[in-house]
């Protein structure tokens, strides 16, 4: 999918939001463990009740690894029913890949050749070309970390060189000489607050995947008051506070209602730049 694909989507369902298919079989539902693969039925039933109030779904992978191979063929169900049925959601693997060049090269295969997924988070940490095989990929995107929203965050994140620059401003400003706003979005969580200014001011049109709405404390409305831009430029995602909203067997029904009133805000939220 293309940026403009993307911002397409965005604007013709006034929604922005990601679902995140953070599935855990401790969590889902009891009466769907009976079934011959409860991951995959949570998830199926999942999407077809939020599909026409998100533009992405992002599936965290430790969710899937941590059940082995079934785990796996789950999440591969899940990725084709996606590309069968929702062809126009845009899929986020959220793996955190990245490691010497060789191997980063493996993993893209994995996620953009065999799974055809479009886009994945990737980790700086390691540098360019821990990061450069990722994109190489027409029309595949890489997400990569940049200030998240888990407290441990600040331990380097915020740290500063003896220039008084940050870390985050480091990875964002070094990281654009390897992508750009159309193959690289950024993870920005949504407890960040304020610092969403600074991290426009380096990365004006580049797409942030937003975590941290929701469950996590992460505010909408400030999200976007500081981080939206005239094409939106936001992907925020909600995984727990919409997937577990229920654990009874109305959960997708429920799931559907909090997707729609997150909808609605966003709608707000588009309104104010489409005008």
């Amino acid at each position: 999918m293309t940026r403009q694909e993307l911002i397409n989507q965005i604007f013709t369902k006034k929604s922005f939001l990601c679902v995140g298919l953070d599935t855990d079989t401790k969590k889902i539902p009891q009466h769907l463990l009976a079934e011959e693969d409860p991951i995959f039925a949570f998830n199926k039933q999942i999407i077809d009740a939020t599909a026409p109030y998100c533009v992405s779904y992002k599936p965290n992978l430790a969710f899937y690894e941590a059940f082995g191979i079934k785990g796996m063929v789950a999440f591969e169900k899940t990725v084709k029913y996606l590309q069968e049925h929702y062809p126009n959601h845009f899929i986020i693997a959220d793996a955190k890949r990245g490691d010497i060049g060789n191997t980063s090269a493996m993993y893209a295969r994995t996620f953009f050749d065999e799974y055809d997924i479009d886009a994945l988070t990737v980790a700086p940490y390691m540098g360019e070309d821990s990061v450069t095989p990722f994109l190489g990929y027409d029309g595949k995107w890489v997400v990569l970390l940049a200030l998240t929203s888990n407290k441990g965050s600040h331990d380097f994140q915020l740290t500063r060189d003896k220039n008084g620059v940050r870390l985050f401003e480091q990875v964002l400003k070094k990281s654009q000489q390897w992508g750009d706003a159309n193959n690289m979005m950024y993870v920005v969580g949504a407890t960040q607050g304020e610092l969403f200014t600074d991290v426009r001011k380096i990365a004006p049109d580049h797409f942030l995947l937003v975590p941290g709405v929701g469950a996590q404390g992460g505010s909408l409305s400030e999200v976007c008051k500081y981080a939206m831009t005239k094409e939106c430029g936001l992907l925020v995602n909600s995984s727990r506070g919409i997937i577990y909203a229920s654990s009874g067997e109305d959960f997708a029904t429920v799931a559907a209602q909090k997707a729609k009133e997150l909808q609605e805000q966003m709608a707000i939220e588009l309104s104010k730049i489409a005008g």
